[in-house]
């Protein structure tokens, strides 16, 4: 499952690098892998994560 986040306009790149880092990490806590970040015209940014999935029974001991 893939799992997306916008950043919204922050136009100093400082605070806003510290926003994709604060966000990346608590999707982190939650088992999310970040996966991509795009840099957007407005300031912004759109991050990409990859959430884990169920494993259906594949890993089960037989």
């Amino acid at each position: 499952m893939i799992v997306t986040e916008v950043i919204p306009y922050t136009p100093d790149p400082n605070k806003r690098a510290k926003r994709i880092e604060e966000t990346a990490n608590a999707h982190e806590a939650r088992g999310e892998e970040l996966v991509s970040a795009l840099s957007t015209p407005n300031c912004g940014a759109i991050l990409i994560f990859r959430a884990p999935q169920a494993d259906c029974g594949k890993n089960q001991n037989r």
